[in-house]
């Protein structure tokens, strides 16, 4: 992304949503810090902090999934159905 890219993602962005107080977190993007600067929005530099590890927990459901959907690929759709229905009461009973 090049600055004028980014200045016309922000204009949009504002022109649809209210920007007034919101704190943009940066990472690895040498260009993006001083667009935010220049611009007066407020940003906060975050280098591999707490979001590589929100990351890992989503890559990480993406792969479950996956595998999952792809367990009953070659099944018919009832026996999906009445395996996800005993899982639910399954999982359900787990909940107390």
């Amino acid at each position: 992304m090049t600055k004028q890219t980014t200045r016309w993602f922000l204009a949009e962005l504002h022109r649809r949503y209210q920007l007034d107080g919101v704190l943009f977190l940066v990472d690895d993007a040498d260009y993006l810090g001083p667009v935010l600067a220049e611009d007066g929005y407020r940003f906060q530099i975050l280098a591999h902090g707490n979001r590589n590890a929100i990351e890992r927990v989503f890559w990480e459901v993406e792969r479950r999934t996956s595998s999952f959907a792809n367990s009953f690929s070659h099944i018919e759709l009832e026996t999906a159905q009445d395996w996800l229905e005993a899982f639910a009461v399954y999982h359900n009973s787990r909940q107390t």
